[in-house]
């Protein structure tokens, strides 16, 4: 049976809980910057298709814009 000091050092020389937060805060990064792509795309995405329903619109008074703002 193993002592109680003996148990606290295999606890402190363990180290697969370290792989696993590891692991758990590339997958963090990894979320944070899909998410921001994801906005930022997303901002921009919204832009070009509110320009081509106003040129669908404004297609025979020439009121259709070309550039995002």
């Amino acid at each position: 049976m193993k002592t109680m000091k003996q148990l606290a050092l295999d606890f402190w020389r363990d180290e697969e809980g370290a792989t696993a937060i590891e692991y758990g805060l590339i997958a963090a990064l990894i979320a944070v910057a899909i998410i921001t792509a994801a906005s930022l795309l997303g901002t921009r995405l919204s832009c070009i298709f509110t320009r081509v329903a106003d040129c669908m619109v404004g297609a025979n008074n020439g009121t259709c814009t070309t550039a995002c703002t």
